[in-house]
């Protein structure tokens, strides 16, 4: 299994964002120091009292700068809210400045709020990033000049100047749990993954198939599958539970997308998930501010490093996931008590699932 710092860069009570992007910066500092393989954050827009990290090249950029070892790279870039010949250069400069170190994620955004400031069309934002992943592909691979001719987007002879480091290029990754999506992602040879609001069992068929359309599309490497959820790790369980409970419920009661001048309320997911047919989504979003039901389903991992290796291992093997997506900085957590939790995790954890293949 491989292990990924996961930074929303959440607001913090008492912070300011300059504050909060120091803090990110020694978050990051110590997972290099303990062997950690991916640092990822997220785009978000317009949602202060969610989230501080609307740009990805400063992520990047302030992570290389403390880091020599872990891969950083947006968890992703939102193409519709950009001309992509942007990510393209952006990309490219980030590599150089990583040393080669960039991973590359897109996302086709899931909120509406994002994309009306920018004027930026919401309805085709899955064929928009689908149309990046083939944009970015033709541009690095190409020696010289390159042109492209997509339905939303056409180059001719654009001479990039500065290339990226990795050839052909840079590992990609979009996450998506869509059918179609992973269909076409497993034939162009991009990573993936999903988040805890969906239950593991019942997207892991989507997964099988995916890895069978990887393996016949004949790429020469593994893929990735990424599983996004909040981690906390203490000396003993009920320590882990007594610290993190408040900072969950405030994570996902007030700060993340629900409650208090969220993007959408608690009510509004679930009707959300319903409409789509999605029952057991909509059963955890009912459930969000549940601790107690969070872990009794195993949808946050929260306890010794014993219990959360045994929490995650099971995960693993039902979701068929092999890259977990850390969020360790949650709610209002304290900073000894943050550090302390992913210390346990990558010295005592992580090398405990390092062995682990659950596909």
């Amino acid at each position: 299994m491989k292990f990924a710092h996961f930074s929303h860069v959440w607001n913090k009570p008492g912070m300011t964002a300059a504050q909060r992007y120091e803090q990110l910066w020694r978050e990051l500092a110590l997972c290099d120091e303990l062997g950690f393989d991916f640092g990822f954050a997220v785009e978000h827009h317009f949602s202060p009292q969610e989230s501080w990290m609307p740009s990805p090249a400063v992520y990047c950029t302030g992570g290389a700068a403390r880091t020599r070892r872990l891969r950083l790279g947006p968890m992703g870039y939102i193409p519709s809210l950009y001309n992509p010949l942007r990510i393209v250069e952006e990309a490219a400069v980030l590599d150089q400045v990583l040393h080669g170190r960039l991973e590359l994620g897109l996302v086709s955004g899931i909120l509406p709020d994002y994309f009306a400031p920018y004027k930026a069309d919401f309805l085709n934002r899955r064929q928009v990033t689908g149309e990046t992943v083939l944009l970015l592909k033709s541009a690095f691979s190409t020696d010289g000049p390159f042109s492209f001719a997509g339905q939303y987007h056409q180059y001719e002879n654009v001479k990039l100047s500065v290339k990226q480091l990795q050839r052909p290029y840079p590992p990609l990754w979009v996450q998506s749990r869509d059918p179609d999506t992973l269909t076409f992602l497993a034939q162009e040879g991009v990573h993936t993954g999903y988040l805890l609001f969906v239950p593991r069992d019942e997207v892991a068929p989507r997964y099988r198939e995916y890895l069978r359309l990887w393996r016949q599309a004949g790429h020469q490497h593994k893929p990735n599958i990424g599983y996004w959820t909040l981690v906390y790790v203490d000396d003993t369980d009920e320590l882990a539970i007594r610290k993190a409970t408040p900072h969950i419920r405030h994570a996902f009661g007030t700060v993340f997308g629900f409650g208090d001048g969220g993007g959408a309320t608690v009510e509004q997911l679930v009707a959300t998930y319903e409409r789509r047919g999605e029952h057991g989504a909509a059963e955890i979003a009912r459930n969000m501010t549940n601790v107690e039901y969070l872990l009794e389903h195993n949808l946050v991992f929260v306890g010794s490093p014993e219990t959360v290796t045994r929490q995650a291992k099971q995960a693993a093997a039902e979701g068929l996931f092999n890259t977990l997506l850390c969020e360790f900085n949650i709610g209002s957590v304290e900073e000894e008590n943050l550090m302390h939790s992913m210390h346990l995790f990558g010295t005592r954890v992580a090398p405990a699932l390092r062995t682990f293949e659950p596909y």
